[in-house]
């Protein structure tokens, strides 16, 4: 998620972090080519939608021992002058200290990056943030559509996404079982602000 700020001068990893307040999760700064992407805090819907996909990821994650699912605020560098924050990730167990949760500067890939689109980030999250983190060495990037209702699945050898719509099976290297997501109860159940009244 995320869109150009108007001004067009080219932003340091530096800028970026000095005009970060770590007691506000918004707005929500990135850093892209040297251009300041800017998100304004999303709607609940959107919020809700990662909080689903964090709550099926993380359980998976954990008990095949792939590492760890986590959301955004986050300051995550996969290249040099570069600051991403996707909505929800997952850092790979061989980054994971033994003694501690990773600290930013040491998550340098990931597993799974995923974005719920908002009407703000549809071109950054299509496009640009796409091509960055697939050429980054992330394993897979997935684009949750909540007016559509389908999920947009990318990898590195993919030149054309895989439109998900019914379950979207995720079985990364090193698990033993795959991980299944029913579309249609994410969709219809698990991101509807009824099921949590």
């Amino acid at each position: 998620m995320g869109m150009p700020a108007i001004s067009r001068r080219r932003w340091t990893a530096a800028d970026v972090r000095a005009i970060m307040d770590p007691s506000r999760h918004w707005p929500r700064y990135e850093l892209l080519d040297g251009e300041l992407l800017v998100t304004p805090a999303p709607a609940s819907q959107h919020q809700l939608a990662i909080t689903a996909l964090l709550t099926l990821l993380d359980p998976y994650c954990r008990s095949e021992r792939l590492g760890v699912a986590l959301p955004s605020p986050a300051d995550i560098q996969l290249a040099p002058e570069s600051i991403m924050q996707p909505d929800v990730f997952v850092v790979p167990r061989a980054l994971i200290p033994a003694d501690r949760p990773p600290h930013w500067p040491e998550v340098t890939w990931l597993l799974l990056a995923a974005e719920v689109l908002s009407p703000s980030s549809i071109s950054q999250d299509r496009v640009r943030k796409r091509d960055f983190y697939l050429s980054k060495g992330v394993r897979e990037y997935w684009i949750a559509d909540l007016d559509a209702r389908f999920f947009e699945r990318w990898t590195p050898e993919q030149d054309r996404p895989e439109i998900v719509r019914d379950v979207l099976t995720w079985h990364p290297a090193g698990a033993r079982e795959p991980l299944r997501i029913d579309l249609d109860e994410f969709f219809h159940e698990r991101c509807l602000l009824k099921r949590y009244l």
